[in-house]
């Protein structure tokens, strides 16, 4: 018998979503009950206090986390979180979940995620760095090129990233620049990272139309969060014929049935524009009506949760594919499954940039670069890949795609750790 030394998860947590969708794998799975307690807990879990100077003089403590769920594939792989809502449950759900996505497409990493709970739009740029600098000496303990390697994530960008390689390659006295991803490209970066997560979101949709006959083109999408993933999903499936109808960022959203102006619309953005006061031809809705606009295609790419037992009933796409990590609850997953609308789960649907951050790391490691047509056709490879397999596994056995992907991460992190034993 295992027992679970982990503090047992809220209900309503985004850990215990994660949780409650392991259970069920590893029950079809029939998985050994030690291996499902292995699994089940994260493997390391460590919570940081840390001061930072004000810009007004005083000091202010943060807290940050990096939680290592797995490292029987292979080191542990995750962004790193700014934003005022994480939690340590949180940060343990998306390690995970990075974990079950690192095997859905076949890539030699375990699962990991980190984050600070913090309003960054509340900090100077100098504070951001400061905070940002401190953290990665916090964690240094547990991060490397060949032991955890963290990229960017919701709150944190290239430049959070050059800073983390920056403090530790102080640290060490030489540049590692293999110590993150997601990297400005002139620091050991790659073409195409940026808009790899957006472009993965793209290529599976894709896939999955074509696997149902149905055309790209006139094809109606809607993008909850017009954030990077967002809006380089939209951008990607438009230039494939798709009608973008409708979008929404942290303000609220914006809606045409005739299509979207998407240029103009980022231009307003990039200018630091909030899409509840954007004026272009169409209606201004809450963020909760953008995900219930009629549409062929819904991409939910902001925070966990969105799509839940309040109102999957009321989301009017026949295709669900998530850009963001963990947007639908189990009981929104059930809604959706009972009412025939397919969701390409967020272990798929957006492992386009852990996998341009494995491409990232593998260049930095051999200090040989590729070009950005490279980069993109090996990503297409992975991803078509990985969407064939689990389509196959859904038919093989009558599931979801959701139950069918982490059917296929399960197996594939179980038989690792069954291959390699128990040390000592």
């Amino acid at each position: 018998m295992v027992q679970q030394m982990t503090t047992p998860a809220p209900e309503s947590s985004a850990y215990a979503t994660a949780l409650a969708q392991f259970d069920t794998v590893a029950e079809r799975l029939r998985l050994e009950e030690g291996i499902r307690g292995i699994l089940r807990a994260p493997r390391r879990e460590l919570t940081v206090n840390f001061p930072v100077h004000m810009d007004d003089g005083s000091i202010h403590v943060f807290t940050g986390y990096r939680v290592q769920h797995s490292l029987a594939r292979g080191p542990a792989k995750g962004g790193i979180r700014y934003h005022s809502s994480v939690d340590l449950d949180e940060v343990r759900a998306l390690a995970m979940w990075m974990t079950w996505k690192c095997a859905v497409v076949n890539i030699p990493y375990g699962g990991a995620k980190g984050g600070v709970t913090v309003d960054t739009g509340a900090l100077s740029q100098r504070e951001l760095e400061g905070l940002t600098r401190r953290f990665a000496s916090e964690i240094s303990i547990i991060i490397g090129p060949e032991k955890d390697i963290p990229g960017p994530d919701v709150g944190t960008n290239e430049q959070v990233m050059a800073w983390i390689m920056d403090t530790i390659s102080m640290h060490q006295g030489y540049s590692i620049s293999g110590v993150v991803t997601g990297k400005p490209v002139g620091i050991g970066g790659t073409v195409g990272r940026r808009e790899a997560t957006g472009r993965g979101v793209s290529i599976v949709i894709r896939e999955a139309l074509k696997a149902a006959g149905r055309p790209l083109e006139g094809t109606t999408v809607v993008i909850q969060g017009f954030g990077n993933v967002g809006t380089h999903a939209a951008r990607l499936l438009q230039d494939m014929g798709c009608v973008v109808v409708g979008v929404s960022d942290t303000s609220g959203g914006f809606a045409n049935p005739g299509g979207l102006d998407l240029l103009d619309i980022l231009r307003f953005k990039q200018g630091g524009g909030r899409l509840t006061d954007y004026s272009g031809e169409g209606e201004r809705l809450s963020g909760g009506e953008v995900i219930e606009l009629p549409c062929d295609v819904l991409v939910p790419a902001a925070l966990e949760g969105q799509i839940n037992g309040a109102n999957a009933d009321r989301v009017r796409a026949s295709l669900v594919a998530e850009g963001a990590n963990g947007p639908t609850t189990p009981d929104g997953d059930a809604i959706l499954y009972d009412r025939g609308v397919q969701v390409i789960p967020d272990v798929l649907a957006n492992a386009g940039g852990v996998t341009v951050s494995y491409f990232e790391w593998v260049q930095d490691l051999q200090n040989h670069f590729w070009g950005e047509m490279e980069v993109v056709q090996n990503l297409e490879r992975v991803l078509t890949t990985a969407y064939g397999q689990v389509a196959a596994m859904a038919a093989a056995e009558q599931v979801d795609m959701r139950t069918a992907a982490n059917m296929l991460a399960v197996q594939r992190v179980a038989e690792a750790l069954t291959v390699r034993g128990i040390y000592p």
